[in-house]
């Protein structure tokens, strides 16, 4: 649970707030829902969490949003999935860096003054670590995933017991004056709000491969696990900000004033927020393996600009680490560092996930004929009517306060998915080249030329064609990422003619530069005066906005070769018709 719960256990420091910032409009009458509403919200979380555990048995190999709505409702359902979850992961990354701060205000409030900046500093080391190659592990997370459970837990108690020993405290604030009357509208509102406590509970259905054998019974259990620590934290939470008269601010949240009445001054204290801010870092650095992944995921698939399929020196996604970091850093500035104002962002693009992904599964039982189908049906059924109708409500009750963007965001997503799947598919269909014909030389000039090459179209040809006009010792360097080299070898040697060497190397995680980098500096300790080129096929796209979606792996390659200064580099165009 350590490495899979972070997510959803670190909400019990912003959840409960966002009740209670709806809530204390209409005053005292506006409290009396809170218990009320957070019994509502543990009860959805306990709808939800059994609808993931049917996923968790019909995917064993991991049930991502995307992959069920994509395989049971259709491309396009997939796409929006994909879109939401792509915001969910960059609203993550904003969330948990604030409210990790706002726990570390409530210790030190000077810090206050600072928190936009403080939050851009940790996702900028989040980034970096995340591009050293510090990876997800389930064996790291536990320490500080178990210390905040136990003092939460500690902290409940110890609330608990001070309640039934000598009574209600003093309250932390006098209850402002109502500006509003109680309404279903208003009750609403802060059902929604109180519901992003539910962001994270699909994390285990994603990674179901993670765990032991038997895997999927053990994610399973894991999940009820989950819901049940959760939805218990988040009770108590709540029920103990309402006994004190907690008033949620950016200095302060529910869970640091409960906090500050129970525990204040003592190890407990610290333990409390100490850990809360940890353990929310640790669930932003999720968004910082779930993005890159999932951006390369649909990049293989051309849905999604094929730089994203790049693996760093540290075989980490980079672009998608890189891409995630700055939009959450630009997000986290717009919104002043403010977890309050961040929520509505966040909770739309949940709850679509779940409804697209329950959805699916409907679909999925209707189709495959097993045993305990329809019961099996009945609970995702269930779910994604649920969940569907908490995403018309969040998106009704928060549309002013930004829901309203991530409306927009995600059709603009879906579209430019499309866009850019079409654009490869054209692309590629211009490039194709079945069998390159050999083109007759001129005058060469000797030394070596290296063509690296990624796919046999038409692109790669005039390359070759060229390289043969300089030299008569051509070598094809192809990176064999989804094949065996030998395969990958036959297939090149059979493409290129007699007339071009033709040299293939592993490349699993999809490396590239380095590879070619090491080869060259390789050859050129053998052959210290020979003259070395490399030809670059070129793509030229017919619209400026397409030209990210090519060249971007040359670009790479010309940067590498700064540090083989003699080595000369040839690009050789191949425009695309409209």
């Amino acid at each position: 649970m350590g490495a899979f719960g972070l997510d959803a256990l670190s909400s019990v420091a912003y959840g409960p707030d966002e009740i209670l910032y709806v809530l204390l409009l209409a005053g005292v009458a506006g409290t009396r829902f809170d218990l009320p509403i957070a019994l509502a919200i543990a009860l959805l979380l306990g709808i939800v969490a059994t609808s993931y555990s049917q996923t968790i048995y019909a995917y064993p190999r991991g049930g991502g949003s995307f992959t069920v709505a994509k395989e049971n409702l259709g491309v396009d359902a997939g796409l929006a999935a994909a879109a939401a979850l792509m915001v969910d992961y960059l609203t993550t990354v904003a969330v948990s860096v604030t409210a990790g701060v706002a726990a570390l205000v409530a210790v030190w409030p000077a810090l206050n003054a600072h928190r936009v900046w403080i939050d851009v500093l940790l996702i900028a080391i989040l980034v970096f670590i995340n591009l050293r190659g510090v990876r997800e592990a389930g064996a790291a997370f536990v320490l500080p995933t178990y210390a905040f459970v136990g003092s939460v837990g500690l902290l409940l108690v110890a609330g608990v017991v001070h309640l039934l020993i000598a009574g209600r405290p003093p309250p932390v604030h006098a209850v402002p004056a109502a500006t509003e009357g109680v309404t279903l509208f208003l009750v609403l509102r802060a059902f929604a709000g109180g519901s992003t406590a539910m962001t994270g509970v699909e994390a285990i259905a994603n990674g179901v491969p993670a765990f032991r054998k038997p895997e999927s019974r053990n994610a399973a259990r894991t999940l009820v696990m989950l819901a049940a620590i959760l939805g218990v934290s988040f009770i108590g939470v709540a029920g103990l900000g309402l006994a004190v008269g907690a008033a949620p601010s950016d200095q302060a949240n529910v869970l640091a004033q409960v906090g500050q009445t129970f525990a204040g001054g003592t190890p407990l204290f610290y333990l409390v927020q100490g850990s809360a801010a940890l353990v929310l870092l640790l669930a932003a650095n999720t968004s910082f393996n779930g993005f890159p992944r999932l951006a390369a995921v649909m990049a293989e698939e051309d849905w999604f600009p094929h730089q994203f399929t790049h693996r760093g020196m540290r075989l980490a996604y980079s672009n998608g680490i890189i891409v995630i970091g700055a939009l959450a850093a630009l997000l986290i500035v717009a919104f002043g560092g403010s977890t309050h104002a961040l929520i509505p962002l966040y909770a739309v693009g949940v709850f679509l996930c779940f409804t697209l992904s329950q959805a699916g599964m409907v679909r999925h039982w209707r189709r495959h004929r097993v045993r305990g189908r329809q019961w099996r049906a009945a609970i995702n059924g269930t779910g994604a009517v649920v969940t569907g109708a908490v995403t018309v409500i969040v998106v009704v009750s928060k549309f002013t306060g930004g829901a309203w963007l991530v409306l927009l965001l995600v059709p603009f997503l879906v579209l430019n998915f499309h866009g850019i799947h079409a654009h490869y598919e054209a692309a590629r269909d211009q490039l194709k080249l079945d069998h390159r014909e050999p083109q007759p030389g001129t005058e060469r000039h000797g030394g070596r030329v290296i063509v690296p090459a990624g796919y046999r179209d038409i692109a790669t040809a005039r390359a070759i064609d060229h390289a043969l006009t300089i030299s008569n010792d051509v070598t094809v360097v192809h990176f064999a990422t989804g094949e065996t080299r030998e395969d990958s070898r036959r297939k090149w040697r059979a493409w290129v003619g007699d007339d071009v060497k033709v040299a293939v190397i592993g490349s699993p995680y999809r490396e590239v530069v380095s590879p070619l980098l090491d080869l060259l500096e390789r050859w050129r300790r053998r052959h210290p005066r020979a003259p070395l080129t490399i030809v670059l096929p070129e793509v030229i796209p017919c619209h400026v906005w397409e030209r990210p979606l090519h060249n971007q792996m040359q670009v790479a390659i010309k940067l590498g070769l700064r540090r083989l200064p003699d080595v000369r580099v040839k690009t050789v165009p191949t425009r695309l018709e409209r």
